[in-house]
């Protein structure tokens, strides 16, 4: 499959997901309707979670990996300060949010932007509450595994991307063998070997940095199955979206189940998303739901500049 399909499969696969979980949000899996009526708009009789927000539409996951790709493609690397600025002008003034709407914030993302606002540096904003293990860096953090090349790098930025919310190294882990893990997608290697290569790469690197390899093999535990349940939990996120990745066969299949898990719907399926886009490629994912998309030509004109940073 041709690296542009993968890549593009990857972030649109992120904000499909996203816009696909927004009208169920907060339902329990007993709520939700049933595999086959999962779509943008959902069937006559649902209550949306946000009966305002109109179909197609993605969330705060959406607009800040969106933040993060612009702020890699303009800065040509992770700038912590650039990338705090426009998630603060995401917050203050709906930069990346379709029509400029933000209607979903995080309370420990919505507190941290607030403190950056005031003055607190970036790298402490994230620790205001020091033991938050929300999944709020972890949905945006994608865009790294798209354009970066080489893996320690890779592994810092997805750590130091964390620090304007989440500053947690619970958190940063996860951010950083999902990069890991998308990258060896964009490779084409299959996905249990994805995962288990991210696996060993994260080892090797966390050799020097024991409390990270701390919370590598005492919280994300990649030694047990990898199962989750759609929580807004950092570390039950990442193994939801690696337990679809591993148990399902197609794009549309995998963000439908991500969406079943019912509870951080939008969450679940935009982080699963991101993975099995790539998996898949552009190609893969159904044409009613790209046809669907609200501003895709935003993020087309995104997608563009990022394959013009692209080698050859």
């Amino acid at each position: 499959m041709k690296q542009k399909d993968k890549i593009a499969g990857g972030l649109y696969g992120l904000l499909i997901g996203d816009a696909l979980g927004v009208p169920y949000e907060f339902n329990k899996p007993e709520e939700l309707p049933p595999y086959e009526a999962v779509e943008m708009t959902p069937p006559p009789g649902f209550q949306k979670t946000y009966p305002q927000i109109e179909a197609g539409t993605w969330s705060d996951d959406g607009a800040q990996a969106l933040c993060l790709l612009d702020s890699l493609i303009s800065q040509k690397t992770f700038s912590l300060e650039h990338f705090s600025d426009l998630l603060l002008s995401w917050y203050d003034k709906g930069e990346w949010a379709v029509e400029n709407e933000v209607f979903d914030v995080g309370v420990q993302t919505g507190q941290a932007l607030h403190a950056y606002k005031n003055g607190l540096s970036p790298e402490k904003c994230g620790l205001l509450n020091p033991e938050s293990k929300g999944n709020g860096a972890l949905m945006r953090v994608l865009p790294l595994a798209l354009w970066h090349s080489d893996p320690r790098s890779l592994v810092l930025d997805a750590h130091h991307q964390c620090l304007i919310t989440h500053g947690h190294p619970c958190n940063q882990v996860c951010c950083a063998l999902y990069c890991l893990t998308a990258k060896a997608l964009l490779e084409d290697i299959p996905a249990p070997e994805a995962i288990k290569k991210s696996v060993a790469e994260l080892r090797q690197i966390y050799r020097d940095m024991p409390e990270h390899q701390q919370e590598l093999e005492w919280s994300i535990r990649p030694e047990q199955p990898w199962e989750g349940g759609g929580s807004g939990y950092v570390v039950d996120s990442l193994r939801s979206a690696f337990m679809l990745l591993l148990q399902t066969a197609s794009y549309e299949e995998s963000v439908k189940r991500a969406v079943l898990l019912g509870n951080d719907t939008d969450t679940t399926a935009c982080i699963t998303g991101g993975l099995t886009g790539i998996q898949y490629g552009l190609s893969g994912i159904p044409e009613r739901w790209l046809l669907g998309l609200r501003e895709r030509e935003k993020v087309e004109k995104l997608l563009q500049q990022l394959f013009k940073t692209q080698k050859p």
